[in-house]
């Protein structure tokens, strides 16, 4: 880090809602509690109803397992630290800390653009070949393209997170958000990063975009066969095999394009707080309640989990 007049920063302070009255704050962290404890459950059910029921080892409830291990994984990174920030007033996160927190960010928040990518691939093989959808999709190919979904998460993560903590930072170390986003970061740097701003709005770009013309691409071929199935309780079907993931596509793209490719007149700290916690904290709880509640197997195989679970209780009592 340079020297001459600037203050080696050692550590950060995160202002997240420190704005708002002690009794808001408290009703905050009883609130983010309940939906992170509600997050890490529903989506921890997801991974063992898939792993321990044999009628869930189809590839769509696979990459829906690897969608829920996301979900923790982005939860983890954020909303602990979050909420001893209301609860604890503990404001500072070291310097290593925050660039931790960033990667990981980037990490999870990336590789699950691709990964919903390669969900709508999955419904479109489904759907337009279905006498070919197990030969297409078996284990080892799914398994490559989970790991092609998680791969981007880490050359990306690395290069903005490196690039952006090699700068040299002023005495001021408050950065304006619940936790180590880029931008309020980036407005600490005393040092010229017009290079790293047109890099980020390119990579921010490309991650989003990419992902999402896929997506667009799987689903109008999938509407194009829908449409030729002749019964209506057919195209219904087929349709309801998708719902989940389109809606949970809606709100994770609709959310964090809000918050990145917004106007910056309109785009103030407390406003982007806002849409940031809807795909940090709001998302990761809704998709296994979408899942669970918009799907039949999804739910028929939680009640066979838990009679087992029963079963096997009783037996000890």
């Amino acid at each position: 880090m340079a020297e001459g007049n600037w203050t080696r920063v050692s550590e950060f302070i995160l202002m997240s809602f420190s704005s708002f009255p002690t009794e808001i704050q408290s009703l905050l962290f009883l609130t983010f509690l309940f939906i992170y404890l509600v997050t890490l459950l529903g989506n921890s059910l997801i991974i063992l109803v898939t792993l321990a029921d044999p009628m869930l080892h189809s590839p769509m409830y696979f990459f829906l397992r690897n969608l829920s291990f996301l979900e923790v994984g982005f939860n983890l990174v954020i909303v602990p630290k979050m909420l001893g920030t209301l609860i604890a007033q503990d404001t500072t996160i070291s310097f290593l800390g925050c660039a931790t927190q960033m990667y990981f960010f980037f990490f999870f928040g990336v590789s699950e653009c691709f990964l919903l990518a390669t969900m709508a691939y999955d419904r479109y093989v489904a759907i337009c070949s279905p006498l070919h959808y197990p030969v297409i999709m078996n284990p080892r190919t799914r398994a490559k393209l989970a790991a092609v979904s998680w791969f981007p998460g880490i050359p990306v993560a690395t290069v903005q997170t490196t690039w952006l903590f090699s700068f040299p930072f002023c005495g001021i170390n408050k950065v304006n958000h619940f936790f180590c986003d880029s931008p309020p970061v980036l407005r600490l740097v005393c040092a010229d990063t017009a290079r790293f701003e047109i890099y980020a709005i390119i990579g921010t770009i490309l991650v989003v975009m990419i992902p999402c013309l896929l997506i667009l691409c799987s689903y109008t071929r999938i509407a194009a066969a829908i449409l030729k199935i002749p019964s209506a309780k057919g195209k219904h079907k087929a349709f309801s095999t998708c719902s989940s993931h389109l809606l949970v596509v809606s709100l994770f793209y609709v959310s964090s394009s809000l918050t990145y490719f917004r106007p910056k007149s309109n785009n103030s700290p407390e406003s982007k707080k806002v849409l940031s916690l809807s795909y940090t904290i709001v998302t990761p709880m809704l998709n296994p309640i979408i899942y669970s509640l918009r799907n039949n197997e999804v739910k028929n195989a939680l009640g066979r989990t838990f009679r087992k679970a029963m079963g096997v209780r009783n037996c000890f009592l």
